[in-house]
């Protein structure tokens, strides 16, 4: 038989045993909890492209409010492939975030690429920051299970070409431009006459120089960082979309968040956001600058209104695919 001093003695040593095992755990547990969390963010920009200091803000933010918590990599112009494969890396949970051509996901989105939909910047910010971009977020975040911590201004676009000055829009006809992949940017360039021809951003350039289009639409920003003043002229201020690109992250990693680490991640998203859009406004004024003094390219004013009128058909195609012509008359008139 076991004395009673040996049973206690067993006792005791069996709760120390469990006592040693629990704090063991919970050591584990907080280890675990204080693991250095990787946040990869992808965008198709270059290093020197606004959403790169937008996704720099959005590391600086968690980096300097949870120290040893997060690490913030970021990969620009593709390195992590082409802007719909990172998406679906985002969705996954594989990434954490990107800079997202939702439209390519989700056609609601869509309703920001009509063309001259915006009046002016403070029109684009008030939609995007109001019901109308919440109504898209939520679409964006169903189909890609991710959060939209905001939308990045991507410039405002523009026609630009190697042969002439356009100033109406019968002065695109003949003209070969490269344009994006959505059928909305393709449509607004053929009902102004031109050739709309669309190709990967990294082929632009080429084509150009072997001929094989004639010019493009983008931001002045592109047009300066992308050397496009080495086989262009003339740029004409269509100024017919207003790019926003919704900054989208992985809602699969989120949740694996603490509820603080969550609202520290939408925190530095709505900074990051507004960071960008301020750095973006002043590359395009500065692009437009150096590219007028330093490589003598040409801009133009035109009327609008001519290009407006033309594109309106754009509006009637396309209105089932974003909701309807009401929601495209609510943004309008927002």
């Amino acid at each position: 038989m076991i004395s009673m001093k040996k049973w206690n003695y067993l006792v005791i040593t069996l709760l120390l045993i469990v006592i040693v095992g629990l704090f063991t755990a919970m050591a584990m547990a907080a280890g675990d909890s204080t693991e250095k969390i990787v946040l990869k963010l992808a965008h198709n920009g270059s290093a020197e492209h606004a959403f790169q200091f937008g996704y720099m803000k959005f590391k600086e933010i968690l980096e300097k409010e949870a120290p040893g918590r997060f690490e913030v990599q970021i990969f620009p112009s593709e390195q992590l492939g082409p802007d719909e494969n990172c998406s679906e890396l985002v969705k996954m949970g594989s990434i954490a975030g990107n800079a997202a051509n939702a439209a390519a996901f989700v056609p609601e989105a869509d309703i920001f690429n009509f063309p001259f939909i915006f009046k002016d910047l403070d029109h684009f910010y008030r939609v995007l920051d109001g019901a109308p971009g919440e109504r898209v977020a939520r679409a964006i975040e169903d189909k890609l299970n991710c959060v939209v911590l905001g939308y990045f201004f991507s410039g405002i676009r523009n026609e630009w070409n190697k042969k002439r000055p356009v100033l109406v829009p019968k002065d695109l006809v003949g003209l070969k431009i490269r344009t994006l992949g959505s059928p909305i940017f393709i449509d607004t360039f053929n009902a102004l006459g031109a050739q709309a021809t669309p190709m990967s951003f990294g082929e632009v350039y080429t084509a150009i120089q072997q001929g094989v289009i004639d010019g493009a639409e983008t931001d002045h920003v592109d047009l300066l960082i992308e050397k496009f003043y080495e086989v262009t002229k003339y740029v004409s201020l269509t100024g017919h979309i207003y790019l926003a690109i919704p900054f989208i992250f992985s809602e699969a990693i989120l949740n694996k968040l603490t509820d603080d680490e969550k609202e520290l991640i939408i925190k530095a998203g709505k900074e990051a956001v507004s960071y960008q859009r301020e750095v973006m406004e002043q590359q395009e004024v500065d692009a437009r600058k150096k590219l007028e003094s330093e490589h003598g390219i040409e801009f133009f004013d035109v009327d609008v209104s001519l290009f407006q009128e033309a594109t309106k058909p754009i509006y009637v195609k396309y209105a089932d695919s974003v909701g309807g012509l009401g929601y495209i008359e609510e943004i309008i008139n927002y």
